[in-house]
């Protein structure tokens, strides 16, 4: 079991920044890589950005266009999503997510691939 535990959402206007963290506890030994998600009302959840443990190889959505940054602390087993010019479309639901399969590409950017999942934290981006 990899327990995952996001933290930074909030509001903030178009142009902002934020800092997303997620904080892995538990058998972490047995995590590959980690994924960040988003979800809106209605849609599908959606892959954001991911990041190797060993690694620290990267893999980001085409919508992220250099606005995001993923990186990690070993160390802490945390990862972090920050967030710079922000728009009101990325307001979002952000899920961090465990990958463990250590076959095929780690950075996944499919969701079915990650098998554990935080509770979410809200970011809204207002215009």
């Amino acid at each position: 079991q990899v327990n995952l535990a996001e933290s930074g959402g909030g509001l903030v206007r178009a142009g902002g920044s934020l800092m997303l963290s997620c904080t892995a506890s538990g058998r972490t030994y047995s995590s590959k890589a980690m994924g960040w998600f988003r979800q809106t009302p209605g849609k599908e959840r959606e892959f954001v950005a991911s990041i190797s443990w060993s690694s620290g190889d990267t893999n980001y959505a085409d919508f992220v266009s250099g606005r995001f940054i993923v990186f990690r602390d070993n160390d802490e087993n945390t990862i972090y999503l920050q967030m710079n010019s922000l728009k009101p479309e990325d307001t979002a639901v952000y899920y961090c997510a465990s990958h463990l399969d250590p076959s095929g590409r780690l950075t996944t950017s499919n969701a079915y691939e990650y098998e554990y999942w935080g509770q979410g934290t809200q970011v809204t981006v207002s215009s």
